[in-house]
Formats: structure tokens, C-alpha cells, sequence
């Protein structure tokens, strides 16, 4: 495992970038009259997974790491139902449903060994 200097390098907030991306590419086949409704909140709930991440990475102290990633564990929760109300909505399909779902549970993953991690290495080393 390489060195961890900025956020960029965290592989959690690269997969929730992605995700980010594949949101944003799926919303832009979202009926216009969704623009101001469901394609905007799904699009800032994704954006949030990723910022929060970025964001908590800086913080200096545990439970503030912790808290950020708790924010972030929630939109993530949050696009999760986007996605279903997308879906019941029949402006995705079940196969784009039945992937983007794979990647939520993979970020949610990602996020909660990041978390373990981040734990471990403040149980181990106090004074940092």
C-alpha cells in the first residue's frame, strides 16, 4: 500500500468520484421536469458521498474523521432511495438499477473499512 498524502489517493473517495460520474451521466436521461426535483437531489446527495470523504480526510481528530464519514454513509443511504424512486419511476432500467446498486454497496464497503482503518490506526498510534 502506497503512501497517502492527499484524498485523491484514498481508493474509497476514487470509487465514490466514479459513482459521482455514473450518477451525473444517468440523470442526463432524466425528464426535464426532474431537472429541479430528483435529478438534482440524487446529483448533490452523489457529490456529497465523495466531498465528505475529501473533507474529512483534513480533520485532525477521530470523531471528527468518523463524523464526516457518517455524513457521507448517509447520502450514500440517500441516492439509495433516489435510485429505487428512479426506478419505480421507469427513468432507469433494472439492469442500470441492479448495477448502481452494486457500487452503492461497494462504496458503503469502501467507506466502512476506511472507517475501521482510521480507528485502528488512532487506537495504535495515540499520539498522532
Amino acid at each position: 500500500m502506497g503512501t497517502v498524502l492527499s484524498f485523491q489517493d484514498l481508493v474509497v473517495w476514487q470509487k465514490a468520484r466514479q459513482f459521482v460520474l455514473e450518477i451525473y451521466s444517468l440523470t442526463k436521461n432524466f425528464p426535464k421536469e426532474e431537472l429541479y426535483a430528483l435529478t438534482n437531489q440524487i446529483r448533490r446527495a452523489s457529490v456529497s458521498i465523495a466531498a465528505n470523504i475529501a473533507e474529512g480526510f483534513s480533520k485532525k481528530t477521530l470523531p471528527n474523521k468518523i463524523n464526516f464519514l457518517s455524513h457521507s454513509k448517509g447520502s450514500l443511504e440517500e441516492v439509495k432511495y433516489y435510485l429505487i424512486l428512479a426506478k419505480d419511476l421507469n427513468y432507469i432500467s433494472l439492469n442500470d438499477f441492479e448495477k448502481l446498486r452494486q457500487d452503492t454497496e461497494e462504496v458503503s464497503k469502501l467507506i466502512n473499512g476506511y472507517a475501521k482503518s482510521i480507528k485502528n490506526y488512532h487506537e495504535n498510534n495515540p499520539n498522532k
